[in-house]
């Protein structure tokens, strides 16, 4: 359906539509991938509806996200169990003094946090919430502090998932030769221009430069004026992460949140990125550690294991949704009409800038950030080649699209793990960040249009 016309943007509009109007954000994406199958198959779009959920759910990279975020639940849980992340809280508590300090030690914390957006989103909200909270500080404003230091700062530092991953896209595409995908990937860094600039926003934020902004401010009087600092509507999710309680007949140790935390980035920087392996080994290794020294019996552990999963269940239904919706885009063709469109008015140096603008655009309809690239970068790539414009440049635009998706996008992974990590909704985080992100994005825009004249 790739030359349907401008009707293919028809089910992605009416995922914001109701989003905007219901704040729910499974149901909303649902409505717009059935109105797409509908433009697909017809009369048998129920047909069509089951065979894609079939696709998705087992597709290797779906199989890979539920999987990681929902072990990824599972140690948390362990880590909430036995009052390690209390200590950690605790210790934090006599180095932060004020609001400011601990949006800040947040800030850091997801620095440090680099290998894996998802390992930076639900380890650095978790372990931050009690501690925030302390201080009066909105879930919201604490989601908007951790988003912006997930996969901005995974796009940045190149020893993670995020660089592993497009190294060998752009090998793939024949953008750099076999071997060196992520010599081009790190020559790409400087013009990353909106992580750089959603990362570095951060601090500017926190200190009050830049003032709280419409949903943000309105979130922040409530939790300063009556100390609520959780979302009304997001009561469900704060009763999801407080399932798991610390046992009373186990000394918190902040070294059982240290250690695992040291031994997942290890891990998955020693395995080649590979989060998934990495959560194994620490989990396991925590679940072997916990029985063996008594300090947890083989029953409380393993249904620990099994709580924090299900604490995952709901982002995950999201996730799922999502990945159905951008299957049904990519049978639309969706993200080639738009850069197709916007091709006739393309010049060597314009084309940063487009690019930029149009994948984000793509990005944020689909919520997908790496999925919608496989189909982008060959034309991205075609694109390049034939006006003769600065690849390197380009390929710094087209990360900075992918990432402006991840931390814009109201059903986006990150957007979605970090509002269940931080205690608030996908759509309550989306609505609250979104100012901040279009001002990181309006300076990228601005950036790439000096850097293609100069």
């Amino acid at each position: 359906m790739e030359d349907a016309g401008a009707i293919i943007l028809i089910p992605t509009l009416v995922v914001f539509v109701l989003a905007v109007f219901t704040h729910r954000p499974i149901e909303s994406i649902i409505s717009g991938s059935l109105v797409g199958l509908i433009m697909i198959h017809g009369t048998g779009f129920v047909g069509g509806f089951a065979e894609t959920s079939i696709r998705v759910m087992t597709d290797e990279d779906v199989a890979w996200v539920i999987l990681v975020c929902g072990f990824m639940g599972s140690l948390i849980g362990i880590l909430i169990r036995t009052g390690s992340t209390k200590s950690f809280t605790e210790k934090m508590s006599g180095i932060v003094k004020s609001q400011k300090s601990a949006l800040m030690a947040a800030w850091g914390m997801g620095i440090l946090m680099f290998v894996d957006d998802y390992l930076n989103s639900l380890a650095v909200g978790s372990a931050m919430r009690s501690l925030t909270d302390k201080y009066r500080i909105s879930r919201e404003k604490l989601a908007y502090v951790v988003d912006s230091t997930a996969a901005p700062i995974s796009v940045i530092i190149p020893f993670s998932t995020w660089g592993v991953f497009f190294a060998g896209l752009l090998v793939a595409n024949g953008i750099a030769p076999e071997g060196e995908g992520l010599d081009a990937y790190i020559r790409s860094i400087p013009y990353m221009l909106y992580a750089w600039v959603a990362v570095l926003m951060v601090p500017v934020v926190i200190s009050g430069v830049i003032p709280s902004l419409g949903p943000m401010k309105a979130a922040e009087e409530r939790a300063q004026t009556t100390g609520q600092t959780v979302p009304p509507d997001a009561m469900h999710i704060e009763k999801a992460n407080q399932s798991i309680q610390p046992r009373d007949d186990v000394k918190p140790r902040m070294s059982m949140f240290v250690v695992p935390m040291t031994v997942l980035v290890a891990a998955t920087l020693y395995f080649d990125k590979d989060f998934l392996v990495g959560i194994y080994i620490t989990l396991g290794g925590t679940a072997i550690y916990l029985i063996g020294a008594r300090i947890m019996d083989m029953h409380d552990t393993f249904d620990t294991i099994v709580d924090g999963f299900k604490t995952m269940v709901e982002p995950l239904g999201v996730l799922v949704a999502a990945f159905i919706l951008k299957d049904v885009n990519d049978v639309l063709g969706l993200a080639p009409y738009i850069v197709t469109t916007m091709e006739p008015w393309l010049t060597p140096e314009l084309l940063p800038t487009a690019i930029f603008a149009s994948m984000a655009l793509v990005a944020f309809m689909t919520g997908s950030n790496w999925g919608v690239f496989v189909i982008i970068l060959p034309i991205v790539t075609a694109l390049s080649n034939n006006l003769g414009a600065d690849m390197t440049l380009v390929i710094g635009a087209t990360l900075s699209a992918s990432t402006f998706g991840s931390h814009a996008c109201f059903y986006s992974d990150a957007t979605v793990l970090t509002a269940q990590a931080s205690g608030c909704t996908p759509f309550q985080h989306a609505v609250t960040q979104i100012p901040y992100a279009i001002i990181a994005a309006l300076i990228s825009i601005a950036g790439y249009l000096v850097l293609a004249y100069i």
